[in-house]
């Protein structure tokens, strides 16, 4: 754990192959900062490589998960902008600085371990865009969500516009939140189904997440992963283009020692199979 050691966020492991990743900026409502956006890239960078992780907890110190961007350090980047007379250079800036806080979220969907996103309190503009990229999101009955960019002159761009009409299939709400930029409350949320369970109060969100996570951990990481790593693949594919995937994939996870203990512990009615580290 001791590799783990970020200034923005805190990662502990509370049971054996389940990772706690909490947004740790109180004081500031877990808005991000350049520190937290490159942090947070690291980390799920370090789990995806980590033997030890086979499933991530995503959640948020205090009162709330995340207010969105840090206000300060957005006047902080636009008094850099505006140091620059060329719009080329003004352009670039701004690729660059974008681009780092896109590749901080892809990093959640690009991490092979599944993430659960326990939201609980405000989750506004960029931890909107967060918890988009997680596999599964639940959330308290205090908790709303709303994305902010339209209200600030701008298109979200650091995936919300492109995970959110996968989450909840509508695009006709995708449409309405992004354009107005209003809230969705933690029921609305529930019904369209951007988050799959709703807990009346925070203790029972992490007991039940925790819960869930310790399931997960416990199943082969070997399907698990590739689990995954197929459902990303085939949101953005054909329906053979999937099939072709996942066939090239378990024609060697087949082999895998995995199958043979699980298929065992099936057919003998046994004990539930403990897994080697992948």
């Amino acid at each position: 754990m001791s590799s783990f050691n970020f200034d923005t966020i805190s990662v502990s492991s509370p049971n054996e192959f389940v990772y706690k990743v909490q947004l740790n900026r109180p004081n500031k409502m877990n808005a991000l900062n350049n520190a937290m956006w490159m942090e947070i890239g690291e980390c799920f960078k370090m789990l995806d490589d980590s033997d030890d992780c086979r499933v991530v907890m995503l959640t948020g110190a205090g009162k709330a998960f995340c207010a969105g961007l840090d206000v300060q350090e957005a006047i902080i980047l636009g008094q850099e902008v505006a140091q620059h007379e060329d719009v080329a250079r003004k352009a670039r800036l701004l690729e660059k600085r974008i681009k780092l806080y896109q590749d901080a979220l892809f990093s959640i969907e690009k991490c092979r371990k599944p993430v659960i996103a326990a939201i609980h309190g405000l989750c506004i503009g960029g931890g909107f865009n967060m918890v988009c990229g997680a596999d599964i999101r639940y959330c308290s009955t205090n908790a709303w969500f709303t994305l902010k960019e339209v209200d600030l002159g701008m298109a979200a761009d650091v995936g919300a516009l492109q995970w959110f009409p996968k989450n909840i299939g509508s695009s006709s709400l995708v449409r309405e939140i992004a354009f107005t930029g209003r809230k969705m409350q933690a029921d609305e949320a529930l019904q369209c189904g951007f988050v799959s369970r709703l807990f009346q109060d925070d203790e029972s969100l992490w007991t039940e997440t925790l819960k869930l996570a310790e399931e997960i951990s416990q199943k082969s990481p070997v399907a698990v992963q590739n689990t995954k790593k197929t459902l990303v693949y085939s949101s953005d594919h054909t329906v053979q283009e999937g099939l072709d995937y996942v066939r090239n994939l378990n024609q060697a996870m087949l082999q895998s020692e995995d199958f043979v203990k699980a298929a065992v512990a099936i057919a003998s009615k046994g004990e539930r199979p403990s897994f080697s580290k992948l």
